[in-house]
């Protein structure tokens, strides 16, 4: 297989990478700060701002273009077209560059505001209020509720496990899970350490579903609760 150098790159990652130089063959490979996987920016500090701030570029492009082609801003007309033009692009791969700081949540957040404002018959209703009035979750809650799926499907083993088990059950609670150690803060956006918290926050009877379909319309009773 014949590699061009042209698009290789080489990220160095973490505090103590001794930046070591690469060859592809006799070609000296240059260094990069960041780097697009898949459609996703990766920085080398993995804090996924950049990700975040080109998402927000361009569904508020998308906007942009609805509203100059769209005469009509009934929310019949202008739920779908968020949710099959706008929400794809804020959500897709979400599960890995999800939002760390707090910055990039609200720039995410102000997309869909923006997308709220342009409907008919909200515009003296507060962001929270033409939430509650459409039945939509926030950006933020929307990830949590995706990460409290995926977490009740492995745990209940409906997905595939792998041999180094994602997390251990305490042995006095048999429906708790605890969550692994680790060392570095980087780990604490990871999936296996920001879900727990709030999984084991659950009431019971929603960590006990029989099933899928009743875990996920007991857990949207339960967020529509928070704040």
């Amino acid at each position: 297989m014949k590699f061009n150098k042209g698009k290789c790159r080489v990220l160095h990652l973490g505090r103590n990478n001794l930046m070591h130089q690469y060859r592809l063959r006799v070609d000296l490979l240059e260094n990069s700060s960041v780097e697009r996987d898949l459609g996703v920016l990766v920085d080398d500090k993995l804090t996924m701002s950049q990700q975040c701030a080109l998402v927000a570029k361009n569904s508020n492009g998308i906007l942009g273009c609805i509203k100059k082609s769209v005469a009509s801003r009934s929310r019949e007309v202008f739920l779908p077209l968020r949710s099959a033009l706008v929400r794809p692009d804020l959500e897709f791969c979400i599960q890995f560059w999800a939002p760390q700081l707090k910055k990039d949540e609200e720039l995410l957040e102000r997309v869909q505001r923006r997308a709220m404002r342009m409907m008919r018959g909200l515009e003296d209703l507060s962001s929270e209020e033409r939430l509650m009035e459409l039945g939509l979750f926030s950006l933020k809650k929307r990830r949590l509720r995706g990460d409290l799926i995926n977490t009740y499907k492995y745990l209940k083993g409906g997905c595939q496990e792998d041999e180094d088990r994602l997390f251990s059950v305490v042995p006095s609670n048999g429906h708790e899970p605890k969550r692994r150690k680790f060392q570095l803060n980087m780990r604490q956006n990871f999936f296996t350490l920001r879900v727990m918290e709030h999984r084991n926050r659950l009431p019971r009877e929603v960590v006990e579903s029989p099933s899928l379909e009743i875990f996920k319309t007991r857990l949207d009773k339960v967020l529509c609760s928070l704040l």
